[in-house]
Parts: C-alpha cells; sequence; structure tokens
C-alpha cells in the first residue's frame, strides 16, 4: 500500500504490461524516472492527496525553471554582454554590472521594480492554469506565446521532454545553490576556492603535518570550530603517540634480533632472554617492573618534559631529542624534520596497531597466519577454485570448500555470519544470494 511504489519494472519480477501496475499512488507520473523512480523520502505524498500533489508538482517546475535561467544567467555574462547602457540617466552601461551576486547591488532599485513587475504579470495575468501541473498552454520551449512551438503530439515524445525539463530543472536548482554558496564566500561569481580567507577549515591549513597526497585531512571536521587551543592539543597528543608507537614498532622488531644479557629480575631468576617478545611479554615481566615503567614515564610527563613556546610537542630536547645535538637552525631542514616526524609517527600508529592485531590472533608477535585456526575466514582450499573433492572428503572446518569458495578470496566471510556454522541457516541464505 505503499504510496511511494514506483511501480519501474525489476529484471526477473515485474513483468505486468504498464498498464496492469496497481496504482498505489503518484508513482507512474513524469518525473518518476531512473535511477531513484519516485523519490519522497520525507514522504509528503503519503496522504495521496492529488490537490496538493499537484500544486508541489508546479512548484517544483517553477523553481526549476527559474534555475536553469539563473544557472544561465550565471554563465552568459562571463562570454557575452549586451551592449549600450542599462541606465542611462545614471550613466550605467551592461558591461558595468558584475557578474553574480554582486549585481543585486549594483543594478538600481528602478531597475528591480521592473524585473519583479514583469514576473507578477507574466505569473497572475498571462500564465493561465490547465489541469496538468506547469503547462500554461506555451507549446513546446514555452514559444507558443510568439505563435511558434505548437505542443508535443507525440505520446513519448512529450513524456521524454518533459522528464528531461524536471529532470534539468532539479539539476539547476542544485547547481545555482552551489554557485550562490562560491559566490558569496569567495567573493566572486566563479571565484577561486583559496580566497574563502575566513573558512574555519583554513585556519590550520598551514600546519606542519599538511602535505601530500592527501593535504589537510580532517573528514571528521574536528577543526571545524577554528579552536587554536584544542587543534595544538590534539597536535601534541598526536605527537605522543606518535612517537610512542615508533618505539614500540621498533621495540617488536628489535628482540628478534638482540635481548640484553643478564637477568631482568634476579630476586625471581629471570633473564632477559627468557621475556617473550610482543604481547605475551606483558605477562611475564613482574608486577614491579611495570610499576618502574609507569613512574619512569610518569616522571617524564609530569617533572621533566617542559612545553616550549606555542609550538605542540616541543620539549626543548632539542634534534632527535637528544640535547647534545641542539635544535635544528635551518627554517626549511626543521620543517621538513618535523612533518617527516608526524607522517613517520601515524605511520607508526596503524603498524603497531595491525602488529597487536597479529600477535593477538596468531599468538606470537610475527606468527604466520596459518596459526590462527579459530578465523571464521579460513577456507581451506588447496587449491585454486572450487574444492572438486566429493562432499565426504571437505575438510570439516565449516562451509569452506562449496560452491562459491574461489579464488582469489576463498570463503569470504568479512562479519562472520557464518561462524555458528549452522547448516541451515546457511543454506538458506546461500537459497537467497543465488536467488
Amino acid at each position: 500500500d505503499s504510496p511511494l511504489r514506483s511501480g519501474v519494472k525489476s529484471p526477473g519480477y515485474n513483468t505486468l504490461p504498464e498498464w496492469e501496475k496497481p496504482k498505489t499512488g503518484f508513482e507512474g507520473l513524469v518525473g518518476d524516472q531512473a535511477p531513484v523512480g519516485f523519490w519522497d523520502p520525507l514522504g509528503l505524498s503519503k496522504d495521496k492527496d492529488l490537490e496538493v500533489f499537484k500544486r508541489r508538482r508546479e512548484t517544483e517546475i517553477k523553481h526549476g525553471r527559474v534555475a536553469m535561467f539563473a544557472t544561465m544567467g550565471y554563465i552568459a555574462p562571463e562570454y557575452y554582454r549586451f551592449d549600450g547602457y542599462l541606465s542611462p540617466s545614471m550613466n550605467l552601461k551592461f558591461s558595468d554590472v558584475p557578474n553574480g551576486l554582486k549585481a543585486l547591488s549594483v543594478v538600481p532599485k528602478e531597475g528591480w521594480a521592473q524585473i519583479l513587475a514583469f514576473a507578477g504579470f507574466l505569473e497572475l495575468v498571462v500564465n493561465k492554469k490547465t489541469s496538468e501541473p506547469g503547462n500554461y498552454g506555451k507549446g513546446n520551449l514555452g514559444l507558443g506565446l510568439i505563435g511558434f512551438g505548437n505542443s508535443v503530439q507525440d505520446p513519448e515524445t512529450r513524456t521524454r521532454k518533459l522528464n528531461a525539463e524536471l529532470a534539468n530543472g532539479r539539476l539547476a536548482m542544485m547547481a545555482i545553490i552551489g554557485m550562490f554558496f562560491q559566490d558569496g564566500l569567495t567573493g566572486s561569481a566563479w571565484g577561486d576556492w583559496a580566497n574563502y580567507t575566513d573558512s574555519p577549515l583554513r585556519a590550520f591549513e598551514g600546519e606542519l603535518g599538511v602535505q601530500p597526497p592527501v593535504g589537510f585531512w580532517d573528514p571528521l571536521g574536528l577543526s571545524s570550530d577554528g579552536d587554536l587551543a584544542v587543534f595544538k592539543r590534539r597536535r601534541e597528543v598526536e605527537l605522543k603517540h606518535g612517537r610512542i608507537s615508533m618505539f614500540a614498532a621498533m621495540g617488536y622488531i628489535t628482540p628478534e634480533y638482540f635481548k640484553f644479557p643478564g637477568e631482568l629480575s634476579p630476586k625471581l631468576g629471570l633473564k632477559f632472554a627468557d621475556i617473550p617478545n610482543g604481547l605475551a611479554a606483558i605477562s611475564k615481566v613482574p608486577g614491579q617492573g611495570w610499576a618502574q615503567i609507569v613512574a619512569f614515564l610518569g616522571t617524564y610527563e609530569l617533572f621533566i618534559n617542559k612545553p616550549v613556546g606555542d609550538e605542540p610537542g616541543n620539549y626543548g630536547k632539542g634534534n632527535l631529542g637528544l640535547g647534545f645535538l641542539g635544535p635544528v637552525k635551518d627554517p626549511e631542514a626543521r620543517k621538513r624534520k618535523l612533518s617527516a616526524e608526524l607522517a613517520n609517527g601515524r605511520l607508526a600508529m596503524m603498524a603497531i596497531i595491525g602488529m597487536f592485531f597479529q600477535d593477538g590472533l596468531t599468538g606470537s608477535a610475527w606468527g604466520d597466519w596459518a596459526l590462527y585456526t579459530d578465523s571464521p575466514l579460513r577456507s581451506g582450499v588447496k587449491s585454486p577454485g572450487y574444492n572438486t573433492l566429493p562432499e565426504w572428503e571437505k575438510p570439516k572446518t565449516g562451509f569452506e570448500g562449496l560452491v562459491g569458495d574461489q579464488a582469489p578470496v576463498g570463503f569470504w566471510d568479512p562479519l562472520g555470519l557464518s561462524k555458528d556454522k549452522d547448516l541451515e541457516v546457511f543454506k538458506r541464505r546461500r537459497e537467497t544470494e543465488i536467488k
């Protein structure tokens, strides 16, 4: 009973002729076209009030027509303007009127009065409504008023042209709003967005870390409020996390090649060589050892690291944090090194999270993914393509090896829907997938 039903044929489903489709609303009218069909996300037409629908459709068509003229009006003056005077009494030439929103203040008020009077005359006197929304008997392209352009007689051609008018009008409404925004924010009709200097997103685009390939990347708009103090706090946190992650990533790699000789805890008889690499070390290091690590970090955080100036992450430690090397003097080299630190820290944050996952799932710091035997995504396929062994010879580890389990992804179930191994549910989903 939905009034939003399109009635558009779907392959393999509705094969009834068009006239046999149920008329459950306003679907099938002009404007109900691919790809969205009858699109009414707010449900404005669900009351099925025909008069209200026709009024809205007429308004949509009018706005679309005005928007198409307006869009052309933004483009045409860039290539052509009338000769002569717009207002001889004010010595105002057509060429003196700027394009876009600035024209509003340049055109004399008498000119605006004439424009409004002309539009009102067409609206109130000339345009007479017919039973079809937006049809005022003007013929093809609206030229019937001056004796040209008879109405389109072929029904299919007429429907196609009316659909095109609606579609183009909808596009033009979006386009002219975009032009208004660009004009208002950049200061000219076709202004460069670089001129929008008041953008709250521009406030930090000259900061460190703004580098190829993504430039100033803030998809969540966290810096859109332009709050400098909040930005600096976030940048300092980013730097700290990046530095820790770089140490952590190195800490995963180094023990594979070198461990300190001697004992970590003589009291417990625990040697450095006894400590496994990765997450397994968390349970091996004694509680007193973790207390020392936390106390050391806390001392640095609370007493030693003192911010220098207004630069986030600068604690006056000099190049590479080695005070005896002194700061980097050359501004260009300093910017390059600080940008590299940010980029490497960001990469390290991603890397260490990946190492944690690999460690946790495989059971060792550099574990073979083949050890992750509990993975619901494991295929068990021994050769490219699907498993051609008889059903009873397939490995009984889930639903891998069935039809559809093939290269390059094997048995692909990223949401783990089949991990419960319920055969009936799997068969129902497979039937649904095939349909």
